[in-house]
């Protein structure tokens, strides 16, 4: 089996590149907050460009390649920001944990490429910068879907009471998200002003993730699983 009975068992491993990526994400929102309002080009100078990406329509200070990872720590706002990181935090430590941390760390930059790259793909000619780490954590939603689809997971952290104490299995949380995305995609094909949220970027890292995630996991963790 590629997931073990115990998904749910304490982490080996402290997940440090998740605290470091959750923590340069949130100094790069601070340090942009305080930017005078011209500085807020930042996001279309190295904010991933599909025209640039594509074509090269679209001149930048920074290769297309190295703006698809600054893009990556880039938010538009506070919820931006904070969904993206809650989401990330509540499925990374176990994938960091079953990957290791270099292997994670690489499979986090794949999966925000690959959601960057199939985005510019679907709309090659759009000079609006993609920023924010979406695609990438919608690849870590769609590894932990296929190597822990029953774990138990809370999918309204940091909430107090009841709702605390309620968890529910992972591939239930993640299908309704996955639910959402799609249909978010579908109606930017046809409402002009929903295209502002990246939908098929989502998408695109998310079915990255899922398909993939099988070949990043070290040949000895697999083996171990496969005799609990």
């Amino acid at each position: 089996m590629l997931f073990s009975q115990k998904e749910n068992s304490p982490l080996k491993r402290l997940p440090v590149i998740s605290l470091i990526i959750i923590g340069i994400n949130i100094c790069v929102f601070i340090y942009l907050m305080f930017l005078p309002q011209e500085g807020k080009l930042v996001f279309f100078r190295y904010g991933a460009v599909p025209a640039a990406i594509m074509y090269h329509d679209v001149q930048q200070p920074v290769m297309p390649f190295l703006c698809i990872i600054f893009s990556l720590f880039l938010h538009s706002g506070f919820l931006h920001l904070l969904g993206n990181m809650v989401y990330f935090w509540i499925f990374s430590a176990r994938l960091e944990d079953k990957l290791g941390h270099f292997r994670f760390l690489f499979f986090y930059f794949f999966c925000g490429f690959a959601a960057v790259l199939i985005y510019s793909l679907w709309s090659p000619h759009s000079t609006r910068p993609l920023v924010g780490a979406s695609g990438a954590v919608s690849g870590i939603l769609g590894a932990y879907l296929f190597l822990f689809p029953v774990a138990k997971i809370n999918p309204v952290p940091f909430a107090a009471g009841l709702i605390k104490k309620f968890k529910a299995p992972a591939f239930l949380v993640i299908g309704l998200w996955a639910s959402v995305q799609f249909y978010g995609g579908l109606v930017s094909l046809f409402i002009t002003g929903t295209r502002n949220i990246a939908w098929f970027a989502h998408l695109g890292g998310f079915l990255i993730g899922l398909s993939t995630i099988q070949f990043w996991i070290p040949r000895h963790t697999a083996t171990a699983d496969e005799t609990e």
